[in-house]
């Protein structure tokens, strides 16, 4: 028999998606190989480079804008570009943050870590204005949190998600503490949060889904047109146009669980860039949130199989007492 032609390549255009990261980290893990030896990983890291590398997994087309300053700023600018992801950013007087951990034991054992510096009043003001431009030209815009609470401003999410959103560009927010506050005044289209941070911000008394429930609500009242609530190893909770859903991940082995919550803030995000329903959206965020717990590297995958998975998430009208 003849053989069957080649599928031809989509012409489709990506979607493109700005991911707001304004610090950015140098991360450095040593390993243990399969000989026993030791292993040194020097990669890129933080919220917003986590989120961008997995949406870039998932064929999006990303700008990172963020801040670079010193020795580890001009390594963090190559490593960022290999992964794929557009860097805008502005140079600083100060140098980028990061950290070293130890992980031939299994466990990382945190051996080092460095702030970034905070920024004067004129870089958080060059900061704004490149990072505005770059989520005019984008599909969706993506806000993920500071590795240091003095970086920038928590006012500047707030400003950003408002402006963005008043020219029609929606805002999918990843946050906690002021900075999700902040960003609430903007009415993001989308606000993803852990069930952890929302304890610790005094959102949540408990983890008590009822509570939970209750809490999300709340920040509907405050600004938020949809919330994603992640429960760690529980099944998600969604809150879209007025109506809770409850959201069945695969169950997979975890082997790292570290970035799974970033991988689903893409996925989100990447679907909102393509148009597709908040359902679905959110299908796709479970994937690749599942994705990731797979593997040790935070936020990476294929995309072929986060669409496997996506497949088989389960996004259904949450019913009390039937599996939360």
């Amino acid at each position: 028999m003849p053989k069957s032609p080649e599928p031809a390549p989509s012409t489709a255009p990506k979607p493109s998606a700005f991911v707001f990261a304004p610090s950015p980290l140098l991360t450095v893990t040593v390993e243990c190989a399969p000989d026993g030896s030791d292993e040194l990983h020097v990669h890129a890291g933080g919220q917003g480079f986590w989120i961008a590398r997995m949406a870039a997994t998932l064929a999006a087309d990303v700008v990172l804008c963020g801040v670079f300053g010193g020795e580890t700023g001009r390594i963090l600018r190559h490593l960022l570009e290999y992964e794929g992801i557009e860097v805008r950013g502005i140079e600083t007087t100060g140098a980028n943050g990061g950290y070293v951990h130890d992980r031939r034991g299994g466990e990382r054992v945190a051996l080092a870590r460095v702030d970034p510096t905070v920024l004067t009043r004129h870089e958080v003001d060059d900061l704004f204005a490149l990072s505005l431009e770059s989520g005019l030209r984008s599909d969706v815009a993506v806000l993920g949190g500071p590795h240091s609470g003095t970086t920038v401003p928590a006012e500047v999410y707030g400003r950003l998600a408002c402006d963005l959103g008043a020219m029609g560009v929606p805002v999918v927010a990843d946050l906690s503490g002021p900075e999700l506050t902040a960003a609430l005044t903007g009415n993001p289209a989308v606000l993803k949060v852990a069930h952890d941070d929302l304890i610790e911000d005094g959102r949540a008394e408990s983890d008590d889904v009822d509570v939970l429930i209750e809490a999300m609500h709340a920040l509907i009242d405050e600004g938020a047109r949809n919330v994603v609530l992640s429960r760690a190893g529980d099944p998600a909770l969604a809150l879209l146009d007025g109506e809770l859903w409850e959201v069945i991940s695969p169950p997979l082995k975890i082997v790292d669980h570290r970035g799974a919550g970033d991988s689903m803030t893409a996925g989100i995000a990447t679907a909102v860039a393509r148009g597709e329903s908040l359902v679905d959206a959110v299908r796709l965020g479970a994937a690749a949130g599942a994705m990731n717990i797979t593997r040790r590297g935070l936020a990476t995958g294929r995309r072929e199989l986060a669409a496997r998975l996506a497949d088989v998430v389960e996004v259904r009208p949450y019913r009390k007492g039937a599996g939360s």
